[in-house]
């Protein structure tokens, strides 16, 4: 880190320090694997507690379509709104009711949008009272840096500070993975599951 001093004169003299960080966010990238495997739709995310609380600027869409919902693990920053549309030929009464965010959004129809905030952290199981085969996850964390692994197992968490962070590890079905990880240009975060 490096100082800088600026010294004004005007009727007293004074003299301001302004730190400059000389190093800038970076992008971490890594993989998630079972055994030797890849594992897609694991979740990985840094925890930092002093992270500016905002949440997610883009829209997030967990859609309905084919009696499915897409993707099937999703994961967000606690305060995200998820919008919920009916994009299937049927109707549909998406819920939750176990851990993390606990809701129901009724029977609505094709071409509908509903909207849920999820507000604290945690895992929320996903289901359709009409479908029962309709299964998804949503992952809210209390950080700015999470991924979600895709169908090779690699995932990647975009402007993160230098520095070392606890992490954790989810994937469907399996125990969360905790560890710590110091982000640095290049350094790559490789989680396994045995």
């Amino acid at each position: 880190m490096r100082a800088i001093c600026f010294c004004l004169s005007l009727t007293a003299g004074l003299c301001v320090t302004v730190a400059l960080s000389g190093a800038a966010d970076i992008e971490v990238r890594g993989s998630v694997q079972s055994g030797r495997r890849p594992e897609p739709n694991a979740v990985v995310w840094l925890e930092a507690p002093s992270a500016p609380r905002t949440p997610q600027a883009r829209r997030v869409v967990l859609d309905q379509k084919n009696l499915m919902f897409s993707p099937h693990v999703l994961v967000v920053r606690v305060g995200t709104v998820v919008d919920f549309p009916n994009n299937d030929r049927v109707f549909h009464n998406v819920f939750s009711f176990r851990d993390g965010k606990r809701f129901d959004l009724g029977m609505y129809p094709v071409g509908t949008v509903k909207q849920v905030t999820f507000d604290r952290p945690g895992l929320s199981r996903i289901f359709c009272n009409i479908h029962p085969q309709m299964a998804a996850y949503v992952m809210a964390v209390d950080s700015p840096y999470f991924g979600a692994a895709d169908r090779a197992g690699e995932f990647r968490l975009p402007d993160v500070p230098p520095g070392t962070y606890p992490f954790q590890a989810w994937k469907p079905g399996g125990p969360t993975l905790t560890g710590s990880f110091a982000a640095e240009p290049g350094k790559t975060l490789d989680v396994q599951w045995p």
